[in-house]
């Protein structure tokens, strides 16, 4: 999984798969989802990020175990 925040754009990027990007889909506005070629949910991308996202610049990812 890979998250990136772009300041210049404001937007942040969330990828949990290397599969090519196939399709993508503005669900709510500011949500982007991006699909694979068999339809599964490969990506997010988050518009004006830092307006939806409070403190955005000290932004951590976690990770627990799944039982």
């Amino acid at each position: 999984m890979q998250a990136k925040y772009d300041s210049e754009v404001d937007v942040l990027r969330i990828r949990w798969s290397e599969a090519p990007i196939d399709e993508s889909d503005e669900d709510k506005p500011g949500f982007i989802l991006d699909y694979d070629k068999d339809g599964n949910i490969v990506g997010l991308e988050i518009l004006n990020a830092s307006k939806r996202i409070e403190n955005i610049a000290q932004l951590a990812i976690q990770v627990s175990q799944v039982p």
